[in-house]
């Protein structure tokens, strides 16, 4: 690779091995895809024919399953995409045959603060620049899903307010009843605008629609996207729309899809985005990209589709949950392997020395600015009091029967002594240690940590889940507080707690999946708390019903489905190279 990480941005390295990235015509031959499985949207990304696959390949065993989280995020960032690509690359460069499965980035980040979810260095998925711009269209087709229920919600609130139940009669339709004052679901669009979060619709006169408050969420929030991650084909995409609860009638009776007759409709949206898509990482190893659902409001995961073709088709497959193992991890262990039937052979928790020490006492960066100047001074101190998220989160993993593989994320400036207390305190308890140097060597950089995973591969496991559906709601509630998070109890606002009642005495609630929502940015529910806070309560204050996906979603703290853009996003340094079309300045 001609260019260096330390002098050079992600995407002019992107840029640079995308003159010699390998077409799909030739991912597709290496995975041993027929010609009809392999459908090209352009030279370099395919969807491909899911149902075709699995049910060719239905004999052959399952490959190893890997995933990839995190200790609790910081404004530095810990690289956990990065890492999964990094390790996607290690794997190939041992000559295993390995395929990666990550979720689909959203413009929200992509154009904030964040940037995209490609992954950095030389460790990324490409090309990026498709891949970080809405890719096939699976985000879109999500969303004109999504909004063409809400289109039918306040549509049938206006005909029954301006019609008699005869007239109504006269077209086929039977009063709903809906009321205004509890409406679940909000408009959807792929981007972070705070000022959309609640809105009034509907000013006008009659024909102007029914004058209600209302609101926007983010793409990735949407149950619909919830649905993608989690259908097993488009038979099953069908019947969870139509189970996706909108709003409610004036008896608190659900309001769904179905009884909108919209369910259908939302489901040809997303004919084409149920089909996974063939991406590579910059050394050529295959990556399916597919869904892309918050992992702070939703499930966090890349599509059981993709994940059960990969393990088809690869000998190993690296997957990845999102944000640290509190969240992401914890949603993959007890609803996505729930839910599919897979079992992992792995899990790896990605740290670095500077997150390490913004757990253990370093000023805090803020997001965006310069970090400040004490992270590039050794300081030992803070990495062993940092240590203490990290091992939290080791506790966790274990708890599901697995022994965890930690990556230390490898930046030029870390220390010896910084890197030896991090792998005393791992191995003491009781985890594999690996130092991965990815983001600026590739593949080659991620050899002493793709051993350790193919190590862990052939431990036999005990895999098992934290709750079962029998558990009542809040157990299980209590379960995740005081087991994943380390609170000593759960306390709930007086409105959340009238509805749990409700769900407890509803035997249907029993098979569904519990799906937590909470800041992503401490094991707490206040995003200000580092490291492994003692002595608080999680603090339920709201519960939703993600019938479609099968979650019961309890909300903690004051977290919003619609983020905010920041004083200084990246869409202030893309453009466009007029002349050749090329974007510059994504992530």
């Amino acid at each position: 690779m001609p260019l260096d990480p330390t002098k050079n941005a992600d995407w002019q390295i992107a840029e640079a091995a995308e003159k010699h990235m390998k077409t799909v015509y030739e991912l597709g031959e290496k995975l041993g895809l027929d010609k009809e499985e392999l459908l090209p949207h352009g030279h370099h990304i395919a969807k491909v024919d899911f149902q075709s696959i699995l049910g060719r390949l239905k004999g052959r065993p399952d490959g190893k399953y890997i995933d990839v989280t995190a200790i609790t995020p910081t404004p530095l960032g810990e690289g956990k995409s990065t890492t999964t690509m990094g390790l996607t690359q290690g794997i190939g460069k041992r000559g295993k045959n390995v395929i990666g499965t990550i979720r689909q980035p959203s413009g929200g980040p992509t154009m904030n603060v964040k940037g995209s979810a490609a992954g950095g260095g030389l460790s990324q998925c490409i090309p990026l620049t498709p891949f970080s711009l809405g890719l096939t269209g699976d985000i879109n087709a999500v969303m004109n899903s999504h909004n063409l229920a809400m289109v039918a919600l306040t549509s049938r609130m206006q005909h029954e307010f301006n019609y008699t139940d005869e007239q109504l009669g006269k077209r086929g339709l039977k009063r709903l009843n809906i009321d205004p004052n509890n409406i679940q679901m909000k408009w959807i669009m792929d981007f972070c605008a705070q000022a959309l979060r609640n809105i009034i619709i509907g000013i006008g006169g009659k024909d102007d629609g029914f004058m209600m408050n209302s609101g926007f969420a983010i793409a990735v929030s949407s149950e619909v996207m919830a649905i993608l991650a989690v259908a097993s084909d488009l038979k099953d995409m069908r019947e969870r729309i139509g189970r996706i609860v909108v709003g409610y009638d004036k008896n608190g009776k659900d309001i769904t899809t179905s009884d909108l007759d919209v369910a259908g409709a939302m489901t040809a949206w997303m004919v084409e985005a149920i089909k996974p898509n063939l991406l590579q990482t910059i050394e050529g190893q295959p990556v399916f990209v597919h869904a892309g659902p918050f992992a702070n409001i939703a499930i966090g995961q890349s599509s059981i589709i993709a994940d059960r073709i990969a393990l088809k088709l690869g000998d190993y497959v690296v997957t990845e949950s999102g944000f640290a193992a509190d969240i992401g991890f914890e949603k993959f262990w007890n609803l996505k392997c729930r839910m599919s039937g897979l079992k992992p052979h792995a899990a790896v928790i990605v740290a670095t020395i500077r997150a390490l020490k913004c757990h253990g006492g370093a000023p805090i960066p803020a997001p965006g600015k310069p970090i400040p100047a004490e992270y590039a001074k050794e300081n030992v101190e803070w990495v062993e009091k940092g240590c203490e998220n990290l091992l939290h989160h080791i506790k966790t993993v274990k708890k599901a029967g697995i022994n965890p593989v930690v990556c230390l994320n490898h930046f030029y400036n870390d220390t010896d002594n910084e890197i030896k207390v991090a792998r005393r305190l791992v191995e003491a308890a009781g985890a594999r240690f690996a130092v991965s140097k990815h983001w600026l060597k590739g593949g080659d950089g991620a050899l002493e940590l793709a051993d350790a995973v193919i190590d862990a591969c052939k431990e036999t496991n005990h895999f098992n889940f934290l709750y079962e559906l029998s558990t009542p709601l809040r157990t299980r509630i209590e379960l995740i507080a005081e087991q994943v998070y380390g609170a000593d109890g759960v306390e709930y606002s007086p409105e959340a707690l009238g509805k749990i009642k409700k769900m407890e005495e509803d035997p249907a609630i029993a098979k569904l999946g519990t799906c937590m929502v909470k800041t992503h940015l401490s094991l707490t529910d206040n995003p200000n708390l580092k490291g492994v806070p003692k002595g608080w309560k999680l603090f339920i204050r709201d519960i939703m019903t993600f019938k479609g996906a099968g979650f019961v979603v309890p909300v903690a703290g004051a977290i919003k489905l619609m983020p905010g853009t920041a004083s200084d996003p990246a869409y202030r340094r893309v453009d466009v190279d007029v002349e050749t079309g090329k974007v510059k300045g994504v992530f």
